[in-house]
């Protein structure tokens, strides 16, 4: 017969176990079709799966200020289910994009033009640091404090950034 030491330990091994396999399968659930349309919706073409979005910032001034344009589910619903989103971050001349966190993704960002210096802190405080310039890409790990900040007094910077969320 197991003594009550063995069946502890095997009691806590099973406990722990479940816990670990809880934490493996946790996020976002995944949709039960190709896509998910909204409700009102009576037509799903080519149109439904495209943003126009960014046309605005094709050929159009520089931005006078920091400025986000995203491409989220609340502004292109096709992304409903998709886990994914993305934004254009225009830098004017030595602005920043200020220390925040994406608790439910990574950020890619995509370096277009200009140069910035982007960082982030891991959980045990230490602070990476990087300045990129126009084609390199850089990985803001998911849920960790980070940053951009154009240091170029006379150029603006452009990025992409890409979410798995």
């Amino acid at each position: 017969m197991a003594s009550a030491s063995s069946t502890f330990k095997f009691l806590s091994l099973l406990a722990a176990l479940f816990a670990v396999a809880e934490m493996a399968i946790s996020g976002d659930p995944d949709i039960l079709s190709d896509f998910v349309a909204p409700l009102n919706l009576t037509t799903v073409d080519g149109a439904f799966f495209t943003f126009t979005g960014m046309r605005a910032l094709v050929g159009a001034p520089p931005a006078s200020a920091f400025k986000v344009s995203k491409a989220s589910a609340a502004e292109f619903p096709a992304l409903i289910g998709q886990s994914v989103s993305y934004a254009v971050l225009q830098f004017p001349a030595g602005t920043t994009n200020p220390p925040h966190t994406h608790p439910r993704s990574a950020e890619l960002l995509f370096l277009v033009d200009g140069s910035l210096q982007v960082g982030f802190v891991d959980t045990t405080n230490k602070l990476f640091t990087q300045t990129l310039q126009t084609g390199d890409m850089f990985i803001f790990p998911k849920g960790l404090v980070h940053f951009q900040y154009n240091a170029d007094s006379q150029n603006s910077a452009l990025a992409f950034s890409a979410f798995g969320n």
